[in-house]
């Protein structure tokens, strides 16, 4: 699995950003793919995860409400919608997926994917 990042930049507080994920390789049916974080000092975290095959979701509970996944299975690509920005969520974003064979928590909270993009950088200033 291929996966190429992009978006990110600098906002403010409550400002709005878009992350796209552009995937290929895919070999088997389903697929979780999704964003992950890390930032300064911190482990890798997993931000939100979809599912290729059936578009069921994952969210980590300090985006809930105000990120958004979905995909766009005729463009292999995801997107990540970040509304209501904070200063918590800079840290670098990174695309992940792997085979959804366990669930997408699995997947995501776990961060146990395998295949991963180039990392893009958030910055949320207060």
């Amino acid at each position: 699995v291929q996966l190429q990042a992009s978006g990110g930049g600098s906002v403010q507080a409550g400002g709005s950003l878009r992350l796209s994920c552009a995937a290929s390789g895919f070999s088997a049916d389903d697929y979780a793919i999704g964003w992950f974080r890390q930032a300064p000092g911190k482990e890798r975290e997993g931000v939100s995860c979809i599912s290729s095959s059936d578009g069921s979701t994952y969210y980590a509970d300090s985006v809930k409400g105000r990120f958004t996944i979905s995909r766009d299975n005729t463009r292999n690509t995801v997107y990540l919608q970040m509304n209501s920005l904070r200063p918590e969520d800079t840290a670098v974003y990174y695309c992940g997926a792997d085979r959804n064979l366990y669930g997408l928590e699995f997947a995501c909270r776990l961060v146990t994917v395998t295949s991963w993009g180039q990392g893009t950088q958030v910055t949320v200033s207060s």
